[in-house]
């Protein structure tokens, strides 16, 4: 009778030491555990430790850490018809793990393929001088395009950044003549500019001047003896009201 009860309690123990572990689960501060029972969603548990029914019960572990997903370079043409390569990097976490669980496979393959096509539907909509002009525009739109398409799945995407556009050789050549062009037209326009002013200010002078024509022959005489090494000039002191009436109209 007494072995009889020993093999009963070891029994229950060694069925203990075989279920125990299957029943104890933990999971991290940043991880969630989503059970199903018999097939069903029983519910979301964690952090720490919790129990569930062994066989019956089965737990997907989901992180919700911040996820790091490099978008592959993509070959794009332009809104201007410029061929382009593009890649970016997109940041994002899980939301709602039981919507990440059962509405997707496989949310990272999912999100990623995603973001691929979103990339390339941004960028062929976009002529390359806002590509390069307006990075942070175009990170927006594809954020929220990205946030919007994965929202069903319980992902958010907190950010979404394109890391490099590689652009043809011959056509870095043409944007550089470009931009060359463009800075000499801004100086042709700057030196016009400062020719026309300089122009406004001789005339007025030149008016004043014409009052007094003994004085302009005098001004004339004094700038060619200027030229000549180790020469002193003296200035009559009529010609200092006319200079201060020069002088006041820079």
């Amino acid at each position: 009778m007494l072995i009889d009860v020993l093999f009963s309690w070891f029994g229950v123990i060694l069925i203990a030491l075989i279920i125990l572990p299957q029943a104890i689960k933990i999971t991290k501060e940043y991880e969630r555990g989503v059970i199903f029972r018999l097939g069903r969603i029983a519910g979301v548990r964690g952090p720490g430790l919790f129990l569930i029914i062994p066989i019956i019960d089965k737990m997907v572990k989901i992180d919700l850490r911040v996820i790091t997903l490099d978008v592959p370079a993509q070959e794009v043409i332009t809104k201007d018809n410029i061929p382009i390569t593009v890649d970016a990097v997109l940041y994002f976490k899980i939301s709602d793990p039981i919507k990440a669980t059962i509405e997707v496979e496989n949310y990272m393959v999912a999100t990623s393929q995603n973001s691929q096509t979103s990339l390339r539907g941004v960028v062929g909509s976009s002529t390359l001088d806002e590509l390069l002009a307006e990075r942070e525009k175009i990170d927006q739109k594809l954020h929220e395009i990205i946030d919007h398409a994965t929202d069903p799945w319980g992902i958010k995407v907190t950010a979404v950044e394109v890391k490099h556009i590689e652009i043809p050789k011959d056509m870095q050549r043409a944007i550089a003549k470009q931009a060359e062009a463009e800075r000499m037209k801004r100086a042709k326009v700057i030196l016009a500019e400062g020719e026309f002013l300089a122009a406004q200010k001789i005339r007025q002078a030149g008016e004043i001047l014409k009052a007094d024509p003994i004085t302009l022959r005098y001004l004339q005489t004094l700038s060619e003896a200027a030229k000549e090494p180790n020469t002193t000039i003296l200035f009559p002191v009529e010609l200092m009201g006319l200079f201060n009436k020069i002088k006041e109209i820079k």
